[in-house]
């Protein structure tokens, strides 16, 4: 069985690793299934060849794909070069690809550089309330997934148009394009479908400081999430990993 190609964008280690171990445990995969990269601090190698993976699952990060060049850290600008590069790969061969939060930035400025911006749409640190729409239904990603569930979400920047080739699969008041899907297989969420309450405190924590919400506003945030009834976008995951690991 090829492994999944996991590539992470979390400088910040507690924070990283708690997400790989959050894909693991939500897409019910084992160590020896998949192939991290974290790209804060290693290259994705020059001999690598997607056809030796089953998919690329790709997670969140602090950066933003629009912001200006002169805006972004070295490390970002990195991070951000390596995914873009195997965008074209990707989206030519169809091949699995799971995007989680900064993942639609990446495809979204791939497909339309002008489609992913801070326009409008930025939530902060919350569970939004989404729903598939009429393409989401009889998407095979969502199965199981009911018309109406809550995800966790916390972003700056968001898609503001839909790109050509994409559908659109799941949408909220606040934010329009909650998970969008390109060709038969490359998709991409705005929310985290691998985050529980848990896993969100986690982040709150170590990014009370960076410009998603007021640092005073940690604790009150941490009850919220577990206040929350977020429960299904884990789903997404399942089916991610259970439709291309063979």
């Amino acid at each position: 069985m090829k492994p999944f190609l996991i590539l992470q964008l979390r400088p910040e280690t507690d924070a990283s690793d708690d997400e790989f171990q959050a894909f693991l445990s939500k897409g019910g995969l084992a160590h020896n299934e998949v192939h991290r990269i974290r790209l804060d601090q290693e290259d994705i190698p020059a001999e690598l060849s997607l056809e030796d993976y089953a998919g690329v699952i790709v997670g969140g990060g602090p950066g933003c794909v629009s912001d200006a060049p002169g805006k972004k850290s070295p490390i970002e600008a990195k991070i951000e070069a390596d995914c873009l590069a195997l965008m074209p790969d990707i989206t030519k061969r169809d091949m699995p690809f799971l995007g989680c939060c900064y993942g639609i930035g990446i495809l979204g400025h791939h497909l339309d550089p002008g489609a992913v911006s801070k326009e409008k749409y930025g939530e902060p640190v919350s569970a939004t309330d989404c729903r598939l729409t009429e393409d989401g239904a009889t998407d095979p990603l969502l199965t199981g997934i009911p018309d109406k569930f809550e995800a966790f979400v916390g972003h700056k920047e968001a898609m503001q148009t839909l790109p050509k080739g994409c559908a659109h699969l799941v949408m909220s008041e606040r934010c329009p394009f909650q998970m969008i899907r390109y060709g038969k297989n490359v998709y991409a969420t705005q929310f985290h479908p691998e985050a529980d309450a848990g896993n969100f405190e986690t982040r709150i924590g170590i990014y009370k400081h960076h410009g998603y919400f007021p640092p005073e506003e940690a604790d009150a945030l941490v009850e919220m999430v577990h206040a929350a009834n977020v429960h299904a976008p884990a789903q997404i995951l399942r089916n991610f990993v259970a439709r291309y690991r063979a």
